[in-house]
C-alpha cells in the first residue's frame, strides 16, 4: 500500500482506547483567510465539486449559487427560488458553500440567502404557462394544501414547481397548456385521450429527470387530479394508472428488473469520473459489487489492502458474505485515502458528510451521485431504465459469472492432461482452495480490467 499521511489517523475510531480521538477545532484566529480570487468563470462549473467555495468571495458564492446549486435543485424536482435545507445542500454535494460562509465569511447560509435571494418571493413564481385556468386551479390547490395540510412555504414551493413541470412538459409535448377542458365533467375529450396525454408527457419527462424526482412529480400532480376529481371539478385522474408504469426508487439491490450495466457502460463512467470520489463510487459499485448503503457507509476501519487478499470486512451484511474481496481498484482507495487524509477532522468514512448524524452520506445521496455521473457520461436508458447503482452491482454479478466459465475453460486444459472426466472434477477434487482463490482472483481481474482500463 502506497504511503498515507499519519493525519488521517487521530481522526478514526481508535483500536486500542475504544473511544474515537477527536481533535479540537483551531480557533478561528489561528486560520488564515484564504486569497480571495478576484475573477472566476462559472461555465467551468457543473457540480459543487467544481467549485473553490473557499477561494471566492461573496459576490463569487452567489455566482457559484446561481450555476451549480439552482440547476441541481430543477433536477432533483425542488423549486429554485426556494431556500434548500442544510441538510438538501450537504446531501446532494453542496457543503462546501456552507463551510465557505460559515469559516471564512462569518454568516450562515439562511443570512446569506435571505439577503442575496429572499428578494425574490415566491408569490412573484413565473409558472411559465400559456393557460391562466390551469395555473389558477394550481394556485387554489396549493392554498387549500397549505390551509388544510398546514405545508410549510417550503412545502408548498416544492409542489408548484412539480406542478409547473408537468404542465410545462404537457404544453410543449401537446401544444396545449390546457390541463383543465381535456379533463371537465362535460369534455369533448375521450378519457381515453385524455389518459394517454398523461402517459405521454410521464414517457416525456422520463427521459429528462432522474426517477425519484419523476416520482415526486408524479406524487403532485396525481394529488392535483384527485383534488380536481374530488370537488367536480374533472371527471377522470388521467395519471391515476401511470403509477403501475415507472419504478419510482431504487428499492431492491438484486431485484431482477435491474439489468446490467455493459463494459462500454463502466468505461464511460471511469472516463467522466474528475476526482477520487467519483472514481471510488464506480469503483466500489462495479469493482466490488457493493450495494448503494454499503458504498456510503463504508469506513476505513474495514479495509485491509495488504497482503495477498484485500478486502472489505462487514460485520453483517444483507444476503451476502461479511468479506468482499478486492480483486481490483487498490489502487483508487489508497487515492481516496490520500485525499481524504488531508482534510481536517476526517471521521474515517470514504464518504463523509460533516451534516449527517451517522457521519457518512446517505443512499439516496450515492444515488444522486451516480444518476450525475452516469448523464456527463452520457449513458444512455438501459432496459427501458435510467441507469441507477444498482446497475453497476449487476455488472460485477454478470462479470463474476462469466469468470467462473472462463476459469473451468482454464482448468479443462489441465483435466484434459491429467485423464480427467470433466473440468469440474478437478476443480472439486485437485486443487486447493488458496489455488482456486488464486483463479478466481486472476480472471475476475482480467474480466474487469477491460472495462476500467
Amino acid at each position: 500500500m502506497r504511503d498515507v499521511p499519519d493525519s488521517y489517523a487521530a481522526n478514526t475510531p481508535s483500536s486500542t482506547a475504544g473511544e474515537p480521538v477527536v481533535e479540537e477545532p483551531p480557533d478561528s484566529d489561528e486560520m488564515d483567510a484564504p486569497e480571495f480570487r478576484v475573477d472566476w468563470d462559472t461555465s467551468e462549473w457543473e457540480t459543487g465539486a467544481d467549485v473553490p467555495w473557499t477561494m471566492l468571495p461573496r459576490e463569487g458564492l452567489v455566482d457559484a449559487y446561481e450555476a451549480v446549486v439552482v440547476p441541481a435543485l430543477r433536477e432533483h424536482g425542488e423549486d429554485p427560488t426556494a431556500r434548500p435545507s442544510h441538510r438538501w445542500l450537504s446531501d446532494h454535494g453542496f457543503r462546501g458553500l456552507i463551510y465557505a460562509l460559515t469559516t471564512y465569511h462569518d454568516t450562515t447560509f439562511a443570512r446569506f440567502w435571505n439577503a442575496e435571494f429572499g428578494g425574490r418571493p415566491p408569490a412573484g413564481y413565473d409558472w411559465g404557462l400559456s393557460d391562466d385556468s390551469t395555473v389558477e386551479r394550481f394556485q387554489q390547490f396549493l392554498s387549500d394544501r397549505k390551509r388544510g395540510l398546514r405545508w410549510s412555504e417550503r412545502t408548498v414551493d416544492a409542489h408548484r414547481y412539480r406542478l409547473a413541470r408537468y404542465a410545462r412538459a404537457y404544453e410543449s409535448l401537446h401544444g396545449d397548456g390546457d390541463l383543465l377542458s381535456p379533463v371537465a365533467v362535460e369534455s369533448d375529450t375521450p378519457a381515453h385521450e385524455a389518459i394517454a396525454r398523461g402517459r405521454e408527457t410521464f414517457a416525456h419527462l422520463d427521459s429528462q429527470v432522474g426517477r425519484t424526482t419523476l416520482g415526486r412529480i408524479f406524487e403532485t400532480v396525481d394529488s392535483w387530479y384527485d383534488y380536481l376529481v374530488g370537488r367536480r371539478l374533472a371527471a377522470v385522474n388521467p395519471v391515476k394508472s401511470v403509477d403501475a408504469d415507472y419504478r419510482w426508487d431504487d428499492a431492491g439491490d438484486d431485484g431482477p428488473s435491474n439489468p446490467a450495466l455493459a463494459p462500454a457502460h463502466v468505461s464511460a463512467l471511469v472516463d467522466a469520473a474528475a476526482d477520487t470520489r467519483e472514481r471510488l463510487l464506480v469503483v466500489a459499485l462495479c469493482g466490488f459489487g457493493l450495494r448503494s448503503s454499503e458504498v456510503a457507509a463504508l469506513h476505513v476501519s474495514q479495509l485491509a489492502l495488504e497482503g495477498e487478499t484485500p478486502h472489505i470486512a462487514f460485520e453483517e451484511r444483507k444476503n451476502g458474505p461479511g468479506v468482499v474481496n478486492l480483486v481490483y481498484g487498490v489502487d483508487v482507495v489508497e487515492d481516496r485515502l490520500v485525499a481524504l487524509s488531508d482534510e481536517e477532522h476526517w471521521n474515517g468514512y470514504l464518504f463523509p458528510s460533516v451534516r449527517s448524524r451517522s457521519g457518512h452520506v446517505t443512499r439516496g445521496t450515492i444515488r444522486d451521485w451516480f444518476a450525475e455521473l452516469a448523464d456527463r457520461a452520457d449513458i444512455p436508458d438501459i432496459g427501458g431504465s435510467s441507469p441507477v447503482p444498482q446497475m453497476g452491482r449487476r455488472f460485477w454479478y454478470d462479470a463474476y459469472t462469466s469468470t467462473m466459465d472462463a476459469v473451468l475453460e482454464h482448468v479443462a486444459e489441465i483435466a484434459e492432461e491429467q485423464g480427467s472426466a470433466s473440468p469440474e472434477v478437478v476443480w472439486d477434487n485437485y486443487l486447493s482452495a488458496a489455488r482456486k482463490q488464486q483463479l478466481r482472483r486472476r480472471f475476475m481481474r482480467e474480466r474487469l480490467a477491460e472495462a476500467f482500463e
